[in-house]
């Protein structure tokens, strides 16, 4: 089982690298990037809080270091998964994976950028400035990652876990 939930990591973290650059949608100071969102709740889902998380974090580091990501893609996509992980773990449903990824990601995750712009980057926006590009990013996302996970490949890959 572990080496099982390794590779499906794996292959979630370069789906969310390779396509990074790929697919995003440019809103305000940010390029939102569904696909994350999508492997965060899919991550969330099939592996559970403790790999989502670590999933996020390492596609913001891959992106990081190819060039197409930000500081900001830090909090987004580590709270967004963290959240739905728990959401998921606790209730055993999509929609709290989906309801923990969008506020997660959205709310918490697009405060948080806004600390990084401002006490790291030394941006000088506002909040609310940050909070609705990531809401409608992980909306998106979270729509992708329904979809994908009523298919009936993923689904018969969740009910035989």
């Amino acid at each position: 089982m572990q080496t099982r939930k390794l590779t499906t990591a794996a292959l979630l973290i370069a789906i969310g690298t390779l396509t990074a650059h790929l697919i995003y949608i440019p809103a305000g100071v940010s390029r939102c990037f569904p696909v994350q969102h999508a492997i965060n709740v899919i991550a969330a889902v099939l592996l559970g809080a403790d790999y989502a998380t670590a999933v996020g974090f390492v596609i913001a580091c891959l992106r990081n270091m190819f060039g197409t990501g930000s500081l900001l893609a830090f909090p987004g996509s580590i709270v967004g998964a963290c959240m739905a992980g728990i959401l998921y773990q606790r209730y055993k449903t999509l929609p709290m994976a989906v309801v923990g990824e969008i506020f997660g990601t959205g709310i918490l995750g697009g405060f948080l950028a806004w600390l990084i712009a401002y006490f790291i980057l030394g941006s000088s926006a506002v909040a609310w400035f940050f909070i609705p590009p990531f809401l409608i990013s992980s909306i998106g996302g979270s729509l992708i990652a329904i979809m994908l996970l009523k298919s009936t490949v993923l689904n018969k890959n969740i009910t035989n876990n």
